[in-house]
């Protein structure tokens, strides 16, 4: 059924309204704006490292991979290597981890009309820290002995388990309510936390592991081939094509579930849908990125207070602001204390908490859609 939601008003306070310079931007510029410093990120971010090499070089570089270009090679041939095979796929594969995160905030915050909402709200970090853990006792030669590790591919399916046991779990006469979806969600992760503990505990090859599963937990994206990009690149950008697809029903669940209901949509389907989108996304960044705080919290927040409400705009917006900020956040873990390298969810938490705190701080009261 087609969802009447053109004539729909969300209701957002005066000191919350988009900022009126950007509002008088039309959406594709916007956009544009958006993907182009995105490039522009993705260009510095691959240019820094122990070897630096000119951002005129690496673009000239990507451009003659496209095969429609053709650069005289004026260079020296080992950056064309440290480019396709060492930079671009961490940095690739870090902007669409941002992309997947925001989206699936926005996903969630629109669901349950709350802007605190993130999307590890319904246990998909402890599920995936399970899957973690698991692979990471396992004897080294099993985990690593293969074209594919073991560590996203366990991490992935405990996440997707996770929401799906925790939603079954909260379903009830055919209707999920959200406090008790949320309430799930918490004893749930606190049962797979405990698990995670006793895993590590009883295993006999944990100390092998242990550092690894740290790194991990602390977040930051340490693919060394294109292939697990390609796998989940097409999973998220998929799921991002569907998100685009549930804009309107989004802004109908603005209205409340009765509301939306009001308006003709199968509120608990649309949730359902909604629930496995947002947590197909975050599972297929959290498998190649490990647990990286505060990009679907912060990016749709912070998108929301300058772009507004709709998610016409918002979702996309805030598709590239999350690639934007993660990217950046990456690049700086890389060089505040290089050689050495901060982690990138502890930058991410470093740098998104305070940030959060002040939108909080200047809005003096609770946010309202």
């Amino acid at each position: 059924m087609k969802i009447a939601t053109r004539n729909v008003k969300i209701e957002q306070r005066p000191d919350k309204q988009p900022i009126k310079g950007l509002r008088k931007l039309s959406m594709p510029l916007i956009l544009l704006i958006l993907s182009v410093l995105l490039c522009v990120v993705i260009l510095v971010a691959v240019s820094f490292g122990s070897t630096r090499i000119p951002m005129g070089t690496i673009a000239q570089i990507l451009l003659n991979g496209t095969g429609i270009f053709h650069f005289a090679r004026g260079w020296d041939p080992t950056a064309e290597i440290i480019i396709w095979q060492v930079r671009l796929p961490v940095v690739i594969g870090t902007a669409l981890v941002g992309a997947a995160l925001a989206v699936a905030g926005v996903l969630f915050q629109g669901m349950l009309r709350n802007p605190l909402a993130d999307p590890y709200l319904m246990g998909t970090s402890s599920g995936a820290a399970l899957g973690a853990a698991i692979a990471f006792v396992l004897p080294v030669d099993t985990v690593y002995g293969s074209f594919f590790s073991l560590t996203p591919l366990l991490a992935f399916f405990g996440a997707m388990l996770t929401v799906l046991f925790v939603y079954s779990i909260a379903r009830s006469d055919g209707h999920t309510p959200i406090v008790t979806l949320l309430l799930a969600g918490v004893v749930i992760n606190a049962v797979l936390v405990a698990l995670q503990t006793l895993v590590l505990t009883l295993s006999p090859h944990a100390q092998f592991g242990l550092q690894a599963l740290f790194s991990w937990l602390s977040g930051g994206v340490s693919v060394t081939s294109w292939p697990p990009i390609f796998v989940v690149g097409t999973i998220i950008l998929i799921g991002i094509a569907f998100s685009l697809a549930l804009t309107r029903v989004l802004d109908a669940f603005a209205l409340g579930e009765e509301g939306a209901a009001h308006l003709g949509l199968n509120v608990e389907r649309r949730k359902f849908v909604i629930i496995v989108v947002g947590s197909l996304l975050t599972a297929a960044a959290v498998s190649i990125s490990g647990l990286i705080g505060f990009v679907g919290l912060v990016t749709p927040h912070a998108m929301r207070l300058l772009l507004g409400p709709r998610h016409r705009l918002l979702l996309p917006a805030s598709a590239l602001g999350g690639a934007i900020f993660l990217t950046l956040a990456d690049l700086l873990a890389r060089i505040v204390i290089a050689p050495a390298v901060l982690p990138v969810g502890i930058f991410t938490a470093l740098v998104g908490a305070p940030f959060f705190l002040f939108l909080l701080r200047s809005g003096k009261r609770d946010y309202r859609w």
